[in-house]
C-alpha cells in the first residue's frame, strides 16, 4: 500500500470503536441545551421589552428584588447551564469510550479497576440527579408558555371580545407587587399595539422552543442513563470474567507445577 494512505480495515475499526449510543445522547443533549439556553435567553429579553413598553413596569432600585432582577439572575443561570452541560457531555463521551466493548477490540484486553467501576456508578447517580433537575426545569418553563398562550389566545380572539372588559393584570402572575396596578384591558390602544407587535408572537414561540429544548435534554438524560447502565453491566461482567480468568490461570499454573514436580520425582526415582 502506498505511504500516506489509510487501510480500509483501520477505518472500519476506528468507526467500530465509536460509542454510538453515547454519541447520539450527546448530540441530543447539546441540541436540547442549546435550544433551551438560546431561546430562553431571547424570550426573557422579549419579556422585559413587553413589560416595559406595554405594561409600563419600571425597573426598581439596584438593591431591590423585582421581576427584572429575577430575569437577570435566570439569564446568568442559563449561562452556567450551557457551560456546565457542555463539559458534562464531553465527560460522558469519554466515559463511553473507555467503557465500550469496542475499545477492548481495538486495544486488546484491559484491566477493569475499582476506580473505573466507581466512576461509572458516580456518572449514573449524577445523571439521574440531572434528569430530575431537567424535569423541574421543564415544568418551570411550561409556566411562561401557559401565560403567553393565554395572552396570545386573547389577542387572537379580539373580535369576539368586543365590548368585554377583560384585562391582563401582571399581578396575577406575581410579576409586579400587589399595590401596583399595571393592567392592560381589551379594547385599549396598548392592548392592540401589544397584540400586533412582533415581540409578543416571537417571545411566545421562543418559550415554546425553550420548552422543547428542556424536553430534549430530559430525553438525553434518560438515554444517558440507559447507556451508563448498560456500560455498568458490561464493566461488572468484565470484572467477574477477569477474576475467573485469574483464578483459572492460577489453578492451571498450580497443576502444571504439581505435574512438573511429580515428573521430576519419578525421573529421580528411576535413575
Amino acid at each position: 500500500m502506498p505511504r500516506g494512505q489509510t487501510s480500509p480495515m483501520c477505518c472500519i475499526k476506528c468507526l467500530g470503536g465509536i460509542p454510538y449510543p453515547s454519541l447520539i445522547a450527546t448530540i441530543l443533549l447539546y441540541a436540547g441545551v442549546a435550544l433551551f439556553c438560546g431561546c430562553g435567553h431571547e424570550a426573557l429579553s422579549g419579556t422585559v421589552t413587553i413589560l416595559q413598553n406595554y405594561f409600563e413596569v419600571v425597573r426598581g432600585p439596584v438593591d431591590s428584588l423585582d421581576v427584572f432582577t429575577m430575569i437577570d439572575i435566570i439569564k446568568y443561570v442559563i449561562y452556567g447551564i450551557a457551560s456546565a452541560f457542555f463539559v458534562y457531555g464531553i465527560l460522558l463521551m469519554v466515559e463511553g469510550f473507555f467503557t465500550s466493548g469496542a475499545i477492548k477490540d481495538l486495544y486488546g484486553d484491559f484491566k477493569i479497576t475499582t476506580c473505573g467501576r466507581c466512576v461509572s456508578a458516580w456518572f449514573i447517580m449524577l445523571t439521574y440527579i440531572f434528569m430530575l433537575a431537567w424535569l423541574g426545569v421543564t415544568a418551570f418553563t411550561s409556566l411562561p408558555v401557559f401565560m403567553y398562550f393565554n395572552i396570545w389566545s386573547i389577542c387572537q380572539n379580539t373580535t369576539i371580545l368586543e365590548g368585554a372588559t377583560l384585562c391582563l393584570d401582571p399581578r396575577q402572575y406575581g410579576i409586579v407587587p400587589i399595590g401596583e396596578g399595571k393592567t392592560v384591558c381589551a379594547g385599549s390602544e396598548k392592548f392592540y399595539k401589544m397584540c400586533e407587535s412582533n415581540e409578543l408572537d416571537m417571545t411566545f414561540h421562543l418559550f415554546i422552543c425553550a420548552l422543547a429544548g428542556a424536553g430534549a435534554a430530559v430525553i438525553a438524560m434518560i438515554h444517558y442513563l440507559m447507556v451508563l447502565s448498560a456500560n455498568w453491566a458490561y464493566v461488572k461482567d468484565a470484572c467477574r470474567m477477569q477474576k475467573y480468568e485469574d483464578i483459572k490461570s492460577k489453578e492451571e499454573q498450580e497443576l502444571h507445577d504439581i505435574h512438573s514436580t511429580r515428573s521430576k520425582e519419578r525421573l529421580n526415582a528411576y535413575t
